[in-house]
Parts: structure tokens; C-alpha cells; sequence
């Protein structure tokens, strides 16, 4: 444990019931809400004040931008989390519309992820992570919560959904939490399944599931798990990598190839539609019928 500027103030940042415990200027709360959605298993209310001098994870300086908060954050969350047996992964999460259990997408970044969730979220799905999901391995695969914030390129939702009548911002990227009642969702649940997704608009490319080995499967869990991590700050020497020691590192590797034992990864390519379609018979497969109403 470390100790903060005597000029600063304490706060303790819960992320699935976990505390991470910072040493910030007091400006750091009113940004707090704006970072909160992007930190996995926060919410904005979720920020207490502590006793001056009470000791720290993390000292975030006093010229940290929102940004760069955001991201040490989170690298120091991926360490504490791992200490639980629990990955931060790169995925989408949705939890069936009868909560028996939930799907983890993965996938690269412009994989299609959001766009599949979508095509879920249609019929009756409910999100539970938009970026960043926890991960509990032990002692059965469940998810433990995630990112609220649920990001999308509104030229691609447009493209693959124009009945959502989106208004188009002059942005990058929109969020479309406002679109579920109730957001957050549910916490998360069992792992019914994880499917890797390619969305692809070719024809051709509507296959169905197919089932990687184990070996593919670790590799894949292994890039999402570091996904918190390969991040470059904008003002700051510090490298993230390194607030996994070699312990941690070997722990994390247990846990990807504890993951890729236990949990078949299938992978799909295709429409987002298509795939869904796939990922809900998979599902029912698993835990039967799934019944709920459309988003």
C-alpha cells in the first residue's frame, strides 16, 4: 500500500463489490460519473470518500485527464480482480430474457460484437456488459458484472438496423444504454456459452457454429484478458503491462487455460442477425427455450 498528497482526497471505487481505493484531487468526483459506465462493475453512485491517510492502490496526478484516469483504473482493477480468480475480458455479455444464464461475445475490436447483441436485444435479450466483462473462473464460470456504457458505431447500427431510426450525432461513436429499461442490467450469471463473432455481410458466409480447440480458445481468452492493459496513456510514462508482476501473469494464464478446459468456444460468421439466430439455438440447447419479450 502506498500513501496519497496530503492536498488530495481518499476514494474508494467499487467494481463488483470489490473496492480499489485511490488517491485523487477532489476534482476527480465531479468527473466521476462520466468515467463510471467504462469502469466494469461501477456505477456512479458508487464512489466514497475516505479518511485522509488512509492507504492507497493508486495515485492518480493531479494532471491525469479523464482519460487516463479511466485507463490506470482499470489496469489496477484487472490486478485486483485477479486476486478473486476473476478476468476483466473484452466482451459483450447478454443475459437470457428468462435470466437463466448468460452469453459472452468475443471478438477484436469491429468484430460485431455490439451488432449481435443488438440482434439479441430484439428479442428480449438484456445487456450486462457493453466492453469490458468480469469474469469469475472459479469454482464455475459465471460473469460478475461489466462495463455499462454500451458504445456503437451509428453508421453500423444504421446499416444493419434502420428501423431503429437512430439520430445520427456528429460522433464516432454513441451509446445506446438508453435504449434497455433498466440499464444496467442483471449482474450476470452462468456461462451458457461464448461464441467468437466475425460479423460479415457476404451471403456466402452464413455457416453455422463451429467449435474451436482448445488450444484456439486459450489464445483468444488470452487477448481478451489483456484488453485493460494494452492501453497508452496520453501524458504519462507509465507503462500498464507492468502493473501485472510475473505472478500475476502466470495466475491469469491459469485461469485462460482453466476457461478454455471448461467453456467450448464456438465461432460464427455472418449477418448479426444470422448469428444471433445461432447463438439462441445454442442457448436453448443448452438450457432450453427462450422466451421474452422483443426489445
Amino acid at each position: 500500500m502506498i500513501h496519497g498528497d496530503r492536498d488530495s482526497q481518499v476514494w474508494a471505487v467499487s467494481s463488483g463489490g470489490r473496492v480499489l481505493r485511490l488517491s485523487a484531487a477532489p476534482r476527480f468526483a465531479a468527473s466521476w460519473p462520466r468515467l463510471a459506465p467504462h469502469v466494469p462493475g461501477a456505477a456512479s453512485g458508487e464512489l466514497a470518500l475516505l479518511t485522509a491517510g488512509t492507504p492507497v492502490d493508486l495515485v492518480l496526478e493531479n494532471g491525469a485527464s479523464p482519460g487516463d484516469a479511466r485507463r490506470l483504473i482499470n489496469a489496477h482493477l484487472h490486478r485486483l480482480h485477479l486476486g478473486h480468480d476473476t478476468l476483466c475480458v473484452h466482451a459483450v455479455v447478454l443475459r437470457r430474457p428468462d435470466e437463466d444464464g448468460a452469453v459472452v461475445l468475443l471478438g477484436g475490436h469491429g468484430a460485431g460484437k455490439t451488432l449481435v447483441a443488438i440482434a439479441l436485444a430484439e428479442h428480449g435479450w438484456r445487456p450486462v456488459a457493453g466492453d469490458v466483462a468480469l469474469l469469475d473462473v472459479h469454482p464455475a464460470p459465471a460473469v460478475h458484472g461489466g462495463t455499462s456504457a454500451f458504445m456503437a458505431r451509428p453508421s453500423a447500427v444504421a446499416r444493419w438496423f434502420p428501423r431503429l431510426r437512430l439520430d445520427l450525432p456528429d460522433a464516432d461513436r454513441i451509446d445506446l444504454r438508453s435504449r434497455w429499461s433498466g440499464v444496467p442490467g442483471p449482474a450476470g450469471g452462468r456461462v451458457l456459452a461464448t461464441v467468437l463473432v466475425g460479423v460479415d455481410g457476404d451471403p456466402s458466409a452464413q455457416a453455422g457454429l463451429h467449435t474451436e480447440d482448445v488450444h484456439t480458445a486459450a489464445t483468444a481468452w488470452l487477448r481478451a484478458s489483456t484488453h485493460l492493459l494494452d492501453r497508452i496513456l496520453e501524458s504519462s510514462p507509465t507503462v500498464l503491462r507492468m502493473v501485472e508482476d510475473a505472478a500475476a501473469a502466470r495466475r491469469r494464464i491459469a485461469l485462460v487455460r482453466a476457461l478454455a478446459a471448461r467453456l467450448p468456444l464456438h465461432a460464427a460468421r455472418g449477418t448479426p442477425q444470422h448469428i444471433a439466430s445461432r447463438i439462441e439455438e445454442l442457448s436453448c440447447a443448452v438450457s432450453g427455450p427462450v422466451k421474452g419479450a422483443a426489445w
